[in-house]
């Protein structure tokens, strides 16, 4: 072997050992980050938009992989913990899925039923009315007779909303008498007789309009302030209720 040759294997031999360092040094950067970085985990992030008080299903979220370290502890793990329950905020597209951002649908108690009616869009606070929220239902009556005052009624106050339907159009030759051209069947959960206070309104009612409660609010309007009438407020000068 000459020495042009011996040269040749020198700098095999050298580019072969600065390889295998570069490698080596690699492999150390790597598992260096990992280690720092930890394991990676399951998580989800929403792939829509989802409103507040909308429920979640698996066409909402899309499955990633998280570095645990990096994971929150109320990050989703696990789709069946958010099973059956609703956004408690609306949500945005590509937001971590938590645990705190979910809640369990409104429920019945013991001695509740739910009974469901149709709401004018235009006058049952469109849009704000939602699982959870709690409403005072009003009808309006026509008097049965020319001598009596067409009275306004608070039948039912209080009311937990159960769940909020899509709106749709009203039958016309049925529903003629409803304000606007659009409704939203709206499901309460009450108790025997408030239910049926409701069933009473939606039939012979002219109109049935809810008025929403403030959260946290658990007053209720006493029972001297709950009917009025326009002869009532003319002529106790502002008080409107009748008895």
């Amino acid at each position: 072997m000459n020495s042009r040759q011996r040269r040749g294997v020198v700098l095999l031999v050298v580019s072969a050992v600065c390889a295998v360092a570069a490698f080596a040094g690699v492999l150390a950067v790597v598992n260096d980050a990992r280690s720092q970085v930890g394991e990676k985990v399951t998580a989800y992030e929403l792939s829509t938009d989802i409103a507040a008080y909308q429920q979640l299903s698996s066409a909402n979220v899309r499955q990633i992989r998280v570095p645990s370290r990096w994971l929150p502890d109320t990050a989703v793990r696990d789709l069946g913990q958010v099973q059956g329950k609703i956004a408690a905020v609306a949500l945005k597209k590509g937001s971590l899925l938590q645990t705190d951002m979910v809640a369990a649908r409104p429920e019945l108690r013991p001695g509740q039923m739910e009974i469901a009616i149709m709401i004018d869009a235009e006058t049952g606070v469109a849009g704000k009315i939602t699982p959870g929220a709690r409403v005072n239902i009003f009808a309006t009556f026509a008097a049965h007779k020319d001598t009596d005052p067409d009275i306004s009624r608070i039948i039912v106050a209080g009311a937990q909303v159960i769940d909020v339907g899509e709106i749709k159009a009203f039958d016309k030759n049925a529903d003629a008498q409803r304000l606007s051209t659009e409704g939203v069947p709206i499901t309460f959960a009450l108790d025997a007789e408030d239910a049926q206070r409701v069933a009473y309104a939606e039939s012979f009612a002219e109109h049935v309009r809810l008025a929403l409660v403030a959260p946290g609010d658990n007053s209720a309007p006493p029972d001297t302030a709950r009917n009025y009438t326009l002869s009532g407020d003319t002529g106790s000068g502002g008080g409107g209720a009748r008895p």
